[in-house]
């Protein structure tokens, strides 16, 4: 079934035991003064034992300036901790563990912040420097590799931004210009670390804001970090691509910090329930197929919205990308290499994309998942094999309400804990079952149900281990396609210009409409 997810993947000298990573992401579990605690190392162990191939260990910054709760690689007094941290997970699965390390600049509470053309050729001299020092502690601690961020609203993807404003050799609007910063990092970092300690880079296939660069630019970027700066500096040894998440469409709110995840380009960076499977793909595929058209085989990191293994076995089928970054999905199940590759893909507990972690990081709290149990800082973990089962032969109930579809069940039972329940739906078209949602709560309401549209539904329980129940019964339920006028509502009046003119039929249609929003509106 898993033809190539499974298979080992050889990177520089760093071999991964299989094609899925973890893509750095904020947990907020660090304390302000930068040092690996605790929870730090639970959390990664926790994915190491779940058997994913290469761990990012979540971005620390190269310098000392004061950013809330993040990691730091800036001085040798982190490295005891980050030592540690690099051995736990080794000693836990064949999991590769890479450290992203970062730079960014200055912000306040009231929307000031820091541009790149604020800085001096000093400044810059010394990004460069911390970038090479930092990637040198990343492999005295016993990292596997390290990967470059120029991502996002950050230094580095700034200088790559096409909305940097410097007038100089590092800006403008030369793409050469905007990439001499990153390719220095590159150069400086090779120079530190040796042709041999694998180097990857983070950066954006696509900005994602107005006046931001596309595919059209990234993918020669992909090149550019690959040919690195001079036939002599090896290029990175791998790109993982990721989207938005940018300062210029960020909605600011008073008194707080500005964070660059809240506009349309923090949803391309993060895309919710709403948007389709594997949405940032296209720029990945862009990005491999330069690389291959000039003859490197550097491997891409496909990420965005990747919700399955069956799912990243077909991308790798297909040659769109050589590596598959899954995150909130590892976040909800961090077993999930582990349960695939055993066979038990039932069990995986599916990430529904809602994005409560993006709202907690938001707000500057703790980063867990809305699927866990209640007030849990780290994802379950159970050997279990027992199934859930339901406490009546037929626990699902079905209402149609105020335009909506409402289910609602009697709790199943298990011998260690009910974790959740999975929603699966189908239409009249006669298309198959599909899993829709996942909820803790035992009601759930379908509000993207459409009239005319007859549904079936059912849904099965899980517990810690991930064991599903069988299917409950299977309801049925349709909207009708037209509102009734309450009884207590007044005609509504037609437009002055429609009264001559209008057929009976369409002043029907538009009193009609004008209620439904109107109903739709209060409820």
């Amino acid at each position: 079934m898993f033809a190539k997810l499974f298979t080992p993947y050889r990177i520089n000298s760093m071999t991964l035991p299989n094609r899925l990573v973890l893509p750095a992401m904020v947990t907020r579990l660090s304390g302000e003064d930068g040092f690996v605690n605790k929870d730090i190392t639970d959390r990664y162990v926790r994915y190491a034992q779940g058997e994913v191939g290469l761990i990012v260990v979540e971005a620390m910054a190269v310098h000392s300036a004061k950013s809330g709760p993040l990691l730091r690689i800036c001085g040798d007094e982190f490295k005891p901790g980050l030592t540690e941290l690099a051995q736990k997970i080794h000693g836990t699965s064949n999991s590769k563990v890479v450290p992203q390390i970062i730079h960014f600049l200055k912000i306040a509470r009231n929307g000031w912040r820091q541009k790149i053309e604020d800085l001096s050729i000093a400044d810059i001299q010394l990004i460069i420097e911390q970038y090479g020092q930092a990637s040198l502690r990343a492999r005295e601690c016993g990292f596997d590799g390290v990967e470059l961020h120029m991502a996002h609203a950050y230094t580095l993807s700034s200088f790559l931004s096409k909305k940097n404003k410097r007038p100089d050799l590092y800006g403008g609007k030369s793409l050469d210009n905007r990439m001499r910063l990153p390719l220095q990092v590159v150069k400086e970092v090779r120079r530190m670390v040796g042709d041999d300690f694998p180097v990857g880079v983070r950066y954006l296939g696509e900005e994602c804001i107005k006046g931001g660069y596309t595919t059209e630019e990234s993918q020669v970027i992909a090149l550019k970090f690959a040919q690195a700066a001079s036939p002599t500096i090896r290029g990175v040894d791998y790109i993982s691509l990721s989207a938005g998440g940018k300062f210029e469409d960020a909605v600011h709110k008073d008194g707080e910090v500005l964070y660059p995840y809240t506009g349309y380009s923090g949803d391309r960076c993060m895309p919710p329930m709403e948007y389709p499977d594997g949405y940032n793909l296209h720029m990945a595929e862009a990005a491999r197929r330069m690389l291959r058209r000039y003859g490197f085989e550097t491997p891409v990191i496909a990420t965005g919205k990747i919700p399955s293994p069956e799912f990243a076995e077909e991308i790798l089928q297909n040659d769109r990308a050589d590596l598959i970054g899954m995150a909130r999905a590892l976040l909800a199940d961090p077993d999930l290499p582990r349960k695939a590759r055993m066979g038990e893909s039932d069990k995986i507990v599916k990430c529904i994309y809602w994005n409560v972690c993006k709202a907690l990081d938001e707000n500057f709290h703790q980063v867990v998942c809305g699927l866990w149990p209640k007030d849990l800082i780290q994802a379950p973990r159970s050997d279990d094999a027992i199934a859930p089962v339901w406490s009546v032969p037929a626990p699902l109930a079905v209402l149609v309400r105020s335009g909506n579809i409402r289910l609602s069940w009697k709790q199943a039972t298990d011998n260690e804990a009910i974790m959740g329940y999975e929603v699966w739906r189908s239409d009249d078209a006669g298309a198959s079952f599909s899993h829709i949602y996942s909820i803790t709560t035992s009601m759930w309401t379908d509000h993207l149900a459409a009239s005319g549209i007859r549904y079936q539904y059912y849904i099965r329980a899980y517990d810690l281990a991930g064991n599903k129940s069988v299917p409950s019964n299977v309801v049925s339920a349709e909207l009708p396609l037209e509102v009734a006028l309450p009884s207590e509502a007044k005609p509504i009046a037609r437009p002055s210009f429609l009264k001559s003119t209008a057929s009976p039929v369409i002043e029907r249609s538009s009193t009609i409409a004008a209620v439904s929003i109107e109903e739709s509106l209060k409820s």
